[in-house]
């Protein structure tokens, strides 16, 4: 079998590993999401080790090693050093001056998912019809890291927020 890094997809481990995702969501009980077809389909095709930690609220290498370790590789290391500082959730940044006033759209990522939709298309929609200098809220129980990524690969300004040690307030500005 493949060697599972922090790059690997999860929709690539789902389908090289028998029982993937009853591991992950051993693992991680945050990982039943996965239950859902849209996700495992469209998110875990971008997302990968790495980034499904940080939706989990774990270190990335400590999920990457209990991956490893249940299929029967070794794990890669048991600390984050000095050369793996990027296994660590990203620091608070401060609250950027585009933030300012109520967002164009406020989307529930929870809900979308169990409508059995895409999050990502959704935004992507949204961000399309925006004006200048507006911005697009979404709303969800998780760090939605492979979502960030892609608006960022997009070339949208994000900016993400813990409130209530539950929810995550995920903005994302279209750059014009």
């Amino acid at each position: 079998m493949k060697e599972i890094t922090l790059e690997t997809k999860i929709y690539d481990l789902l389908g090289d590993y028998q029982g993937m995702k009853e591991i992950l969501i051993g693992i991680n009980p945050k990982f039943k999401k996965l239950n859902n077809p849209v996700l495992r389909r469209t998110l875990g095709r971008v997302a990968g080790v790495r980034q499904a930690a940080i939706v989990g609220g774990m270190e990335p290498m400590d999920l990457l090693n209990q991956l490893r370790l249940a299929v029967g590789q070794e794990s890669i290391c048991e600390t984050c050093t000095e050369e793996s500082e990027a296994c660590h959730v990203p620091a608070a940044v401060p609250r950027p001056s585009w933030l300012q006033g109520d967002p164009a759209a406020i989307l529930d990522a929870n809900q979308i998912l169990d409508e059995d939709k895409n999050p990502l298309a959704l935004a992507r929609k949204a961000l399309k019809s925006l004006e200048a200098d507006r911005f697009i809220l979404l709303v969800a129980d998780f760090r939605p890291e492979p979502l960030i990524d892609e608006f960022i690969k997009d070339g949208h300004l994000v900016y993400t927020e813990e409130h209530k040690d539950t929810l995550f307030y995920t903005y994302v500005q279209k750059v014009y």
